[in-house]
């Protein structure tokens, strides 16, 4: 089972060339996967929208349903974490360093540059940036996680399946998956992870670096950059050698503890009133809205429709790239739950916590963008910063702000090396740490490197073109899982009846 596979050698490969060819002509590679990405966004907008909101309805019926009562395992089986620690880890690799940073430059962003229907600056644009927010952070993602980790989960822990995205379509293909299809389709999960935990690495990087500029004066720049990437990668790795039970465990629930401390401290010297009204007010228009707003297309000339095409499609895009990396590592730390325990956990509470804190960042810099400084020109990772110098304790909000985006992006980097080790490995529930430590680097390498040749757009644009393909399969795992638990549900039916014997 530990043993290395074909996808392995063959994903290695493949992100080598796209590497090598961002570093050697990066204007030409971002120019060619932006030309990409711009075609699929805009002719195939109107598809991401329809899917996201059938994953939302299918998670919410198999939810709902008689099967929601099968475990995710043997019917002995019992949870291996505590609830705390696993919605905390669910959390951390699902969104992590997004949510520091973009938790007060999109709602900005909504409110004053560009705003999906009302004019900018406006109370009711302040509004609608809330609830637009709410929608790219909330239900859509998480259902669709939710389903990609637990076709995962399901055929892993109830049919010993290996821990495969292939082996989650064997109810449609049978064997065909264990040849070239289905080694295909683990290469692209792979690519898919590795490129798009690179792109937060960077991301993470680079918002590290604006934070010690900001509080010590650092210069922003490569140098930091790489320095600051190699220190996480020592960190990470360590705490990768260390395995589930210990780092990404004890990692999950530091962040949630420095998470929850920040949110406390901005709501408290924020605008506090306003963060709650506002908070109360947006949460129900969102989801009063919420299938209005699943499906807004803004397909005539009077709408927003570049709104609609880098926000919201977008983000469609972004988090089914994503989905075999969160759903694999939500379904390794799942096992022993009921299907309708995770799935109403995994839509709902980090849905509910991203709200919040999309409030109460969003309410914040709005507040200080109207009393006290500009923040609109800003680089999205510096809004933070730049909002916390005008509060009070700005120096301890600034601190641990970057002690959570450290701690988020370790975690990301550890549970994505997991999962990397888990696919090219067969499955393995235990990849081999040098497997681990491969992957560890190739994805800093990946970081750095593209963040030298100033190539981290590109690889979101590969990303994004990565998602399309990536899309089907996520449709066939659907489509495949309820034929499964159809058949689950049968034999369960059988065994209580006495039919049928518990080892069939």
């Amino acid at each position: 089972m530990k043993k290395v596979t074909n996808v392995f050698y063959i994903t290695l490969a493949l992100i080598t060339m796209a590497v090598l060819f961002g570093v050697i002509v990066p204007e030409q590679y971002e120019t060619a996967t932006e030309n990409i990405q711009s075609f699929i966004l805009t002719n195939f907008g109107w598809y991401y929208l329809l899917i996201m909101a059938a994953f939302v309805l299918v998670s919410l019926i198999i939810a709902l349903s008689p099967y929601g009562r099968i475990r995710l395992g043997k019917d002995t089986d019992r949870p291996d974490f505590s609830t705390v620690t696993w919605v905390a880890m669910l959390f951390s690799a699902g969104m992590g360093i997004g949510l520091v940073f973009y938790g007060a430059a999109e709602p900005l962003t909504h409110y004053v540059v560009n705003p999906p229907t009302e004019e900018p600056g406006t109370e009711a644009a302040l509004k609608d940036s809330l609830v637009s927010t709410y929608l790219h952070w909330g239900v859509p993602p998480w259902a669709m996680y939710g389903l990609t980790a637990l076709a995962l989960a399901f055929f892993q822990f109830r049919k010993n399946e290996p821990g495969l995205i292939s082996a989650t379509m064997k109810p449609i293909f049978g064997d065909k998956m264990n040849g070239p299809l289905g080694i295909a389709v683990d290469v692209l999960a792979v690519f898919a992870t590795a490129f798009g935990v690179a792109s937060s690495l960077g991301f993470g990087a680079v918002q590290i670096n604006g934070g010690l500029n900001h509080l010590f004066g650092v210069e922003v720049g490569f140098a930091a950059q790489f320095a600051i990437i190699s220190v996480v990668t020592v960190l990470f790795m360590i705490s990768a050698w260390t395995g589930l039970s210990k780092g990404i465990k004890y990692l999950s629930n530091t962040n949630m503890v420095l998470a929850v401390l920040l949110l406390i401290f901005v709501v408290i010297v924020g605008p506090t009133l306003m963060i709650l009204n506002l908070f109360t007010d947006t949460l129900g228009t969102h989801f009063q809205n919420l299938i209005q707003l699943s499906f807004r297309s803004a397909p005539l000339s009077g709408d927003n429709r570049s709104f609609v095409e880098g926000w919201t499609i977008f983000y469609w895009a972004w988090w089914i790239s994503w989905a075999p990396f969160v759903g694999m590592f939500i379904a390794r730390i799942s096992r022993g739950r009921t299907i309708r325990e995770f799935l109403l956990v995994v839509i709902f509470v980090p849905t509910l916590f991203s709200t919040f804190w999309f409030a109460s960042f969003g309410t914040t810099a709005a507040h200080v963008q109207d009393t006290a400084m500009d923040l609109s020109g800003l680089a999205s990772e510096l809004v933070l910063f730049n909002v916390f110098e005008h509060l009070p304790l700005s120096i301890i909000l600034s601190g641990i702000a970057i002690l959570l985006i450290a701690s988020f992006f370790i975690t990301s980097a550890d549970s994505a090396t997991f999962v990397l080790g888990i696919q090219s490995t067969n499955g393995s529930l235990t990849p081999p740490n040098q497997v681990k430590l491969i992957w560890g680097i190739t994805q800093s390498g990946i970081a750095a490197l593209l963040l030298y040749v100033g190539g981290l757009q590109a690889i979101q644009n590969t990303i994004i073109i990565a998602a399309l393909p990536f899309s089907i399969i996520l449709i066939l795992m659907t489509y495949s899982t309820f034929k499964a638990l159809k058949q689950e549900r049968h034999r369960m039916e059988e065994l209580a009846k006495g039919k049928i014997t518990r080892n069939k």
